[in-house]
């Protein structure tokens, strides 16, 4: 039975998660496995699993939150639903792989690769990067390779790939809105295969907290989704109401701050 603050906890961290992935079209799983990482080391989960717990279960949190952001963005046509299916085969390969090199990797080089990744996402936000469309869209076994890398990359650092898919399609002339759009669909093989993938390599690890399905923590999944897919709308309203620009620098410090210390340890 979890206990009541943790599930006051994970409530939390789903409506931060919420909030600003409806605010600032990031990602949840930028706030999820960090501190989802914190409260799993103050449960005394094994420090060499605890890691791979974190990831496990933010890309399973993305599952259904994904659902709904697709369903938000087909509602107003803006999903590029033939871009999604030339992403989606090297998606599905690259997730799998990525949980599958997560797995080879201790907890403490894992957590430096999502360190990396949130403080070069940080870095990217606070000097407003934008990809510039440059090129045209590749070809199919381009399209594949794309997917290959955003699926890779986002299953290892837990996270449903918005913060490569958009730059990528939005280098390859595709608008703003409908990148966002089809990323938002790219997220939900990502997640759901990544989520498996870390299912299948935790499935026989030992001293895993009960709850557990190989890497992915049901309680925390619960009180995760239960209050993002709630909060969501709450950002989205939010966001023709606040300052987004400073908004976005303030968070792109907080994920700076976060980078370095996963990094560091």
């Amino acid at each position: 039975m979890i206990e009541l603050n943790y599930l006051a906890i994970y409530l939390t961290i789903g409506l931060a998660a919420g909030v600003m992935a409806g605010l600032l079209g990031i990602g949840g799983g930028l706030i999820i496995v960090p501190a989802l990482v914190w409260v799993f080391a103050s449960q005394g989960v094994d420090a060499g699993q605890l890691v791979h717990l974190a990831v496990g279960t933010s890309l399973a949190t993305i599952v259904p939150t994904s659902l709904s952001s697709i369903r938000a963005h087909h509602r107003r046509n803006a999903v590029r639903w033939e871009l999604f299916a030339l992403l989606t085969p090297g998606i599905l390969l690259g997730a799998w792989a990525g949980a599958e090199a997560a797995d080879r990797l201790s907890s403490v080089w894992l957590q430096r690769a999502f360190g990396c990744f949130a403080l070069l996402v940080g870095l990217r936000m606070l000097i407003g990067a934008k990809a510039k469309g440059r090129y045209d869209l590749p070809a199919r076994p381009g399209m594949t390779l794309g997917g290959l890398v955003i699926g890779c990359v986002s299953a290892v650092v837990g996270i449903g790939g918005g913060s490569l898919t958009v730059p990528f399609l939005t280098a390859c002339r595709v608008h703003i809105r409908q990148a966002v759009a089809t990323s938002s669909a790219c997220g939900l093989p990502i997640a759901l295969v990544g989520a498996m993938g870390f299912i299948w390599t935790g499935w026989l690890k030992q001293g895993l907290p009960a709850g557990t399905t190989g890497y992915v923590y049901w309680p925390a999944f619960a009180g995760i989704v239960m209050s993002s897919v709630m909060f969501a709308p709450v950002g989205a309203r939010f966001a023709h109401r606040m300052p987004v620009t400073q908004l976005k620098r303030v968070f792109a410090f907080f994920l700076m701050i976060v980078g370095t210390k996963m990094l560091i340890g």
